[in-house]
């Protein structure tokens, strides 16, 4: 029997609905999904197998334009994606016309590989709006398929799953058959705590933020647990803690919930608060965290 398998790589816009893709096709919750743009910060590999099939998903940041180090950082795991992707998938959403960079876009209608334009969030509209979509994207993207889909409520992603395995080369399968992803198990700690700070706290807090797991004991019905959650000021420590720590326990006790059925076991997590003046624009810091691979 013949095997495929290739790397498929997500790009779009921010907030577009690239991470509850990526969650809906390979089943598990691998990527944070909130209603702020910018959630995801790195390129996160999810890995769909099956009896004759790999295939190798990649969520990417949404593309902006940078406006300091870390987002400098962002923007080049999402330029990495054009240069190892079998199959190009660029998400719109329902109601969307252009991408906010016109470089990228080019880049999308010259790509040499096969590409996948999916109008995402169609529940959102109607069949005049959808109309309007497809024959909005297939005029500006005539190298792409067009496919219209609700990430989140499930509808037209099996049809696009389908394709993609269709698309794929024959290959061996890159990583084992049992592997979910690329990450360490740290990551996802750092990104559960990440995410609640993103639902919890406004404005710039949720972006000055980054997590170091700096301890993970796993025993046989338990996994110890201590995180510490990074800012750029004494003044974001603050908020972060909140009136007699009652913020930073809101925070604790959420993510603790949500490690422990992405764990399978209890979960004792300890959290701490540290001020990273200006870790942001910190090279050696970004590489410390995971950015700035060149």
């Amino acid at each position: 029997m013949s095997h495929k398998a290739g790397f498929v790589n997500i790009i779009g816009n921010p907030n577009v609905g690239k991470s509850t893709l990526m969650n809906a096709f390979v089943g598990e919750r691998l990527s944070i999904i909130t209603s702020k743009a910018q959630t995801t910060r790195h390129r996160i590999l999810g890995i769909v197998n099956g009896e004759d099939f790999q295939v190798v998903l990649s969520d990417t940041p949404g593309i902006i334009k940078p406006a300091y180090e870390l987002q400098a950082s962002m923007m080049d795991f999402v330029k990495s994606a054009f240069e190892d992707a079998d199959v190009l998938l660029y998400l719109v959403e329902l109601g969307e016309k252009e991408l906010k960079d016109e470089a990228f876009f080019n880049k999308i209608r010259n790509a040499k590989i096969p590409v996948l334009l999916l109008i995402n969030k169609i529940d959102k509209g109607n069949e005049e709006l959808l109309g309007e979509a497809l024959q909005l994207w297939s005029e500006k993207v005539p190298n792409a398929e067009v496919f219209a889909i609700s990430a989140l409520e499930n509808f037209g992603v099996e049809e696009v799953f389908k394709r993609i395995v269709d698309l794929l080369p024959d290959s061996p399968p890159f990583y084992p058959k049992d592997q979910l992803t690329d990450k360490p198990e740290r990551f996802f700690v750092n990104e559960i705590i990440r995410e609640k700070i993103l639902i919890h706290y406004k404005k710039e807090i949720p972006y000055s933020v980054e997590i170091d797991t700096e301890e993970f004991f796993e025993e046989e019905t338990i996994i110890r647990m201590r995180s510490v959650i990074m800012v750029e000021r004494d003044s974001q420590k603050g908020i972060i803690i909140g009136h007699k720590g009652t913020a930073l326990k809101r925070v604790g006790v959420e993510a603790r919930k949500d490690l422990e059925k992405f764990f399978g076991k209890q979960v004792h997590l300890e959290l701490y608060v540290k001020v990273n003046k200006n870790w942001r624009s910190n090279e050696k810091q970004l590489k410390r965290f995971g950015y700035n691979q060149k």
